[in-house]
């Protein structure tokens, strides 16, 4: 695996432009006076804050408002797009971050954006309103993975964040943790909004992203994350992400 490489931006500067990135290149925890558009034109990437984190594969773009810290990691070789939104443009923006789906219209939009020249002056600025425009509708809840702030809750998703593939009930991993099933089972619905099961699958899928990514069959994927059988993975990687594994990776290779 090439070294993970490690940068972390000025305080308060917004970077845009387009770059590509080698897989485990880290940009370390920043904030932004506006807000920024993140998007991978080849491979993909994590964006991480303290409400979670957002797996952006390459049909997907991520949202950090002005003033969140937030930090990103690449999965393969990432082509790496950043598009800025002033702040005073993004008031009809979500105020908190998220990921979106990009449709044909938005991808071209955002390629023009990271591209420095301009085809006539104040041509990026109408585009940057039909982005706008096109990340009104509802983001992606699908691909948020929530973190938990009690210290039991992240005991146990410490130990699913460093194996994924791990075969252990709940009940069995509160007893690593030191907190009964009935008491994690409630946690993971009061703090994440969801059950044990559903959040793992979530973190497996995320995984998975990564896997396929990189290049690795849908069958070295599957059992890699802590699927039986393709089948169980397919239904799910397709009821998280929208597509099927094969589809989403035959996509990469189409960019």
């Amino acid at each position: 695996m090439p070294e993970t490489r490690h940068l972390t931006p000025p305080p308060g500067t917004t970077p845009e432009g387009k770059g590509w990135l080698p897989h485990g290149f880290h940009l370390g925890t920043h904030r932004h006076d506006d807000g920024q558009l993140v998007y991978a034109a080849a491979g993909g990437f994590a964006t991480t804050t303290a409400l979670g984190t957002w797996v952006a594969p390459a049909n997907r773009v991520t949202w950090t408002p002005p003033g969140f810290d937030h930090s990103h990691r690449c999965y393969g070789r990432t082509d790496f797009r950043l598009v800025v939104i002033p702040a005073e443009s993004c008031g009809e923006l979500l105020a908190h971050p998220g990921v979106f789906a990009v449709s044909p219209l938005l991808r071209e939009a955002l390629l023009t954006l990271t591209d420095p020249r301009e085809s006539r002056p104040g041509a990026h600025r109408r585009l940057r309103a039909v982005v706008v425009d096109e990340l009104a509708g509802p983001p992606e809840r699908s691909l948020h993975l929530p973190e938990p702030r009690d210290d039991r809750l992240r005991a146990v998703t410490a130990l699913l964040h460093a194996d994924p593939a791990r075969a252990e009930t709940l009940a069995e991993l509160g007893r690593v943790a030191g907190a009964s099933e009935r008491t994690l089972s409630r946690l993971f619905q009061a703090e994440l909004g969801m059950g044990f099961l559903r959040w793992r699958t979530i973190l497996r899928v995320h995984h998975a992203l990564v896997h396929l990514t990189e290049g690795r069959s849908v069958l070295d994927t599957a059992m890699a994350c802590g699927w039986s059988n393709p089948s169980s993975f397919i239904d799910a990687f397709t009821d998280v992400v929208g597509q099927t594994p094969g589809r989403y990776q035959a996509g990469l290779d189409q960019r």
